[in-house]
């Protein structure tokens, strides 16, 4: 049987089955552990399936990173279905998507390529700049990074996943080229993706009208993780709050969808 064959198989296979009542969402602890890039990750996942009405149940793990069968990015969050794993929101929302459930399927055609665009963009800077703050910034490397990412692990195994945690991030950020940006470039290019975003949303609800998609659900993840994540010098906080549609949208999605939680 030829690989080709063997994925349509496989995704014909997905396809006819239902979503389950059990699905699984394993993430860093939240409290003590989970660091800002990997946080927006994960709630942006929560906020789409939240959004879709699927039922999932998160699953706190200090090992959820190693439980990830890969990605380019933060590895996060993983999501188990029966025997499927799939990690990060793109391969999370092709999954999704392929078992029938979309936000997006009263968008019209120009619409969904205009929202494709965005996310690339979104998951692009915001997951960049974040790991940029943690790992490069060296103020909150030294009071908050090392100290979170390393709390779960014993002497001196956290100094060990502290370095390798960093060079794996600091390659990431090389291969984008934002490893030789300044702090005030990062955070231009934080500005010029919010300004993009505020035009976009405008005074509507939802970036595309009355009903919310998956561009939301990681905007709202990432924006909303950037505000609540407490840090010695949060700059991408202080350069998005000068949009006031979007620190209202992010109130209104966590209003909505999680004020009950």
């Amino acid at each position: 049987m030829s690989a080709i064959t063997s994925e349509y198989l496989k995704n014909e296979t997905i396809a006819s089955q239902p979503w389950p009542q059990k699905a699984f969402l394993y993430q860093p602890y939240e409290e003590e552990q989970i660091l800002l890039a990997e946080n927006a990750s994960c709630l942006g996942v929560r906020t789409y399936l939240t959004m879709l009405d699927l039922p999932f149940t998160v699953e706190l793990r200090a090992n959820s990173e190693f439980m990830s069968p890969g990605g380019k990015r933060t590895k996060l969050p993983v999501l188990r279905v029966e025997n499927y794993t799939y990690a990060e929101f793109e391969h999370i929302l092709s999954f999704v998507e392929l078992k029938g459930h979309s936000l997006t399927a009263e968008l019209a055609p120009e619409e969904k390529d205009d929202m494709r665009a965005h996310l690339c963009l979104v998951e692009q800077i915001f997951t960049n700049a974040e790991q940029y703050v943690s790992w490069v910034d060296k103020e909150v490397l030294e009071k908050v990074t090392r100290a979170r990412n390393g709390s779960v692990y014993p002497f001196p195994l956290n100094y060990i996943q502290n370095w390798r945690k960093q060079l794996a991030v600091r390659r990431q950020l090389g291969v984008a080229e934002f490893l030789k940006l300044t702090q005030e470039e990062v955070t231009d290019r934080v500005d010029k993706l919010c300004q993009s975003l505020s035009y976009r949303l405008d005074d509507k609800p939802y970036f595309y009208g009355k009903k919310p998609t998956e561009l939301d659900a990681l905007v709202f993840g990432h924006l909303f993780s950037i505000f609540t994540m407490t840090l010695p010098n949060n700059v991408l906080a202080v350069t998005i709050n000068k949009y006031r549609n979007l620190t209202q949208f992010c109130k209104n999605i966590e209003e909505k969808y999680f004020k009950r939680v």
